[in-house]
């Protein structure tokens, strides 16, 4: 039923005392951080801070019942929790704040991120798993507000998956299902739409799932009464309240400034969600912010005085500090040496974090200011340089930027000379700027043994008398092998199941493995995106299907702002090989056949994008990927699970390769590029135009992330001296990134005797129907108008104007 807790009078000393005055040095050590991390930004040290003062005491209470092998999926005021599991240290914490770029001593996300966003390593530095059982673990925080809740479900799914799927290798990653994930949020972000996606899919699935929703009445500026239904998120959510014969939630509501009725709370909670896989509801209410938001504004401009001084009063650190006089577990006196201690370890920890990330820039600043004086003694213009020498000597704190800054500008004023102090001088830019570069910009694919393009590329195979079927039965045969050979893999989605997908693609499979790993999904793709997610992290290898490209849309901020930035904000440290599982192109209407390709390539960066022209291929780049360590968005062909391909007899073993193109028919006149549907148009007008005397040169991109790496493309080029790009995408959407892709990075542009073009589909969605196709999106006849148009402008005579 739903519960409140009560707080207790007392607590027995014997068991509780040193751990009470351990939690209360935590808490207080927690909540010194954050007001001189405040100081630290408004002195100009830290760009921006945002803290956990305010709710120390509740995260005391969670990191009790937190064990070896559980996930935290949180909100970035959670500082002190991470310090209670052994996972943040002072000097850490301002290490963040500082934004320094070492791992080792920012070992969160390496300066990539703003402080409060924690995570643990699951990776070791060569990129394989570490033992997850054997420590504590927390995802990698995200500032989107609700983005860390889908991603908890998968996380909490993960042990479901593990206590009921045979044939699982869990060792280092589960045992038997036991572990918890744990769920933070604010009490305005469960306004969010993923917050209810997630909560309402946690029912239904019955996974180990605690979510905490720390309640301090605002978001921002903005109280809850214009946030949530009744002002209170834990009595709009009693219809989740579980039954005894109903699935459902356990709901707790607590005090967050009661340390006795808080470590009761989180006690039953995690009890209740590791021995029945029920998920809890624990409403943190009365919590406070004593420095408000964050450090961009301040909570008395929006707080009244009698709410002020209410937080005061209530203020959870103290109320724990009155409790323990109250109940003798320590002296006034004995308190005060402790917090006077604690300031003076945060200080010194804030000290010794700013040492760390200072001197190696004041290292390298001495070694410019003498090539600085050099370089000025070689210029005309001796003065200007000398004014930058001036400006970084009087740097007290110098950034990287500065010291750049300075040098290339300087560099400027010796164009045309050539001399040993400008070449010493250059040579300090080229090396800082290379060692710089990589802490800014690495890791956003795998950099592992395990990355996808080092997966080799092996051919289908097939029989002297392989039968022709439907493509849908080659994906169906392959996914059988992939399920029969890795007990790992499982795959959900909207009619994933049951029917087997609405293309049959998946025909039988739930029958012969299960409900949990060929699983049904309800209409959510955010959260269905968000279980492979946290399935992935845990170790699992997941395929998360989305049903239509379209409806990738509701799970975009997810893949974007999530899944594709893990490997990057984590410097290497965690991963989640997902595989995200969609059909599209050309099909009917506005809603059904969208090609956002532009959208995606430009807001999944650190995912692969897969645009298989067929079942075949689209099987292969599955196997590829279930061999690698990275995330991709695989896009089959909508329309072609009912066109006839050979049947392999290598099912499971064949791989297409990433960021490999294939050459369908060669051609000497022009260079059509293309992928996905509209790649049988492209060949529809090939073969037309070859009727007319124009050999077309057809190519299938494969992959648009990665793109041609072996640069086969501007080979093409080169032969044909013309270029046309076809995309059923909007006018400037994929076709200008491929048209970057060859121009820019594969230098095309100096082969080129015409014009490189794009033929795109209109800027509308597609219309409806045969005719709304037809009149929307590229077809033959564009296509073959297009290159006669080229042709025609390039040599009139031989191909005289068509209309």
């Amino acid at each position: 039923m739903h519960s409140q807790t009560q707080a207790k009078e007392s607590l027995s000393f014997e068991d509780f005392k040193s751990q009470v005055l351990e939690d209360y040095r935590i808490a207080v050590t927690s909540r010194e951080c954050s007001l001189l991390g405040r100081r630290e930004v408004l002195t100009g040290k830290a760009k921006f801070g945002i803290f956990g003062d305010g709710k120390e005491v509740p995260q005391l209470a969670m990191a009790k019942v937190f064990r070896n092998g559980d996930f935290r999926s949180g909100y970035y005021r959670d500082q002190t929790f991470m310090m209670a599991i052994g996972e943040l240290t002072i000097q850490q914490f301002f290490a963040g704040l500082y934004a320094n770029t070492n791992l080792e001593d920012e070992p969160m996300s390496a300066g990539r991120q703003m402080g409060g966003h924690f995570a643990t390593h699951s990776l070791n530095a060569d990129g394989s798993w570490k033992n997850l059982m054997q420590q504590k673990n927390s995802s990698a925080d995200i500032s989107p507000t609700a983005g860390q809740m889908p991603r908890l479900l998968g996380l909490a799914q993960a042990s479901k998956i593990y206590r009921n799927v045979d044939g699982i290798d869990a060792e280092g990653f589960s045992n038997q299902g036991n572990e918890v994930a744990w769920g933070t949020i604010g009490n305005a972000s469960t306004s969010e739409g993923h917050f209810w996606e997630t909560i309402n899919a946690a029912g239904v699935l019955q996974v180990p799932m605690v979510m905490s929703v720390w309640d301090d009445e605002y978001g921002i500026s903005v109280h809850a009464k214009y946030q949530t239904t009744k002002e209170n998120i834990s009595e709009i959510l009693k219809g989740f309240q579980k039954d005894e014969d109903t699935n459902g939630y356990e709901i707790i509501v607590v005090n967050g400034w009661d340390y006795v009725a808080l470590v009761e709370a989180y006690e039953k909670a995690s009890k209740i969600a590791r021995k029945s896989h029920t998920p809890v509801l624990i409403h943190v209410k009365e919590l406070t912010q004593p420095q408000g938001h964050s450090t961009s504004g301040s909570h008395e401009r929006y707080k009244n005085e009698e709410r002020l001084s209410w937080e005061r009063e209530y203020d959870c650190n103290l109320k724990f500090r009155e409790w323990i006089l109250e109940n003798d577990f320590a002296n006034t006196e004995e308190l005060e040496e402790l917090e006077n201690g604690i300031k003076k370890e945060v200080r010194d920890g804030k000290k010794a974090a700013w040492t760390a990330y200072a001197d190696p820039m004041k290292n390298k600043q001495k070694e410019l200011l003498p090539l600085l004086q050099n370089a000025a003694k070689e210029s005309s213009n001796k003065e200007a340089i000398l004014a930058f020498h001036k400006e970084v000597s009087s740097l007290k704190d110098p950034l990287k930027k500065d010291l750049l800054v300075a040098a290339r500008k300087s560099l400027r004023y010796l164009i045309g000379k050539e001399s040993e102090a400008k070449g010493q001088l250059a040579n300090w830019i080229e090396n800082y700027t290379k060692q710089s570069q990589p802490e800014y910009s690495s890791n956003l694919y795998s950099e592992s043994q395990w990355k996808a393009v080092n997966v080799d590329e092996v051919k289908p195979t097939y029989d002297e008398d392989a039968a022709e079927v439907d493509g849908r039965i080659v994906m169906r045969d392959n996914f059988d092998k992939i399920f029969s050979t890795k007990p790992e893999t499982l795959i959900f989605g909207e009619d994933s199941g049951e029917i087997g997908d609405v293309n049959q693609g998946l025909e039988g499979m739930q029958e012969k493995y299960g409900k949990l790993r060929v699983a049904d999904a309800g209409i959510r793709e955010a959260t269905i995106l968000g279980q492979g997610l946290g399935m992935a992290m845990r170790g699992l290898r997941p395929i998360a299907e989305i049903q239509y490209l379209d409806y990738v849309l509701y799970a975009l901020q997810i893949m974007s702002d999530d899944l594709a930035t893990l490997q990057y904000r984590t410097k290497g440290r965690q991963k989640a090989p997902l595989i995200v599982r969609t059909r599209g192109h050309r099909l009917e209407g506005i809603w059904h056949s969208g090609s956002p390709m532009g959208a995606l390539v430009h807001l999944l960066r650190g995912m692969h994008i897969l645009v298989p022209r067929n079942m075949t291929k689209a099987a292969g780049f599955y196997n590829t990927l279930l061999e690698a360590d990275e995330p991709a968005l695989i896009v089959e062909c909508l329309n072609g699970y009912r066109l006839k391909e050979k049947l392999p007899n290598n099912f499971g073993e064949f791989r297409t390769p990433l960021g490999v193109v294939e050459t369908i028919k060669e051609g000497t006149d022009i260079t059509l590029v293309s992928y996905g549907s509209t790649l049988r148009l492209v060949e529809e007008a090939a073969a037309e135009l070859e009727e007319i005397g124009i050999s077309a040169e057809v190519i299938d991109i494969q992959s648009l992330l990665p793109f041609d790496l072996n640069k086969d493309i501007v080979k093409s080029v080169a032969k044909t001296n013309r270029l046309l790009v076809i995309d059923e995408d909007v006018p400037g959407g994929a076709s200008a990134f491929i048209l970057q892709q060859i121009l820019e990075e594969q230098n095309a542009y100096i082969h080129l005797d015409s014009k490189p073009q794009t033929l795109a589909a209109k800027p509308h969605r597609p219309a409806y129907g045969t005719d709304g196709d037809y009149f929307s999106k590229p077809s033959a006849e564009d296509i073959f108008e297009k290159v006669y148009e080229i042709m025609n402008e390039a040599n009139p005579q031989k191909y005289q104007k068509l209309r």
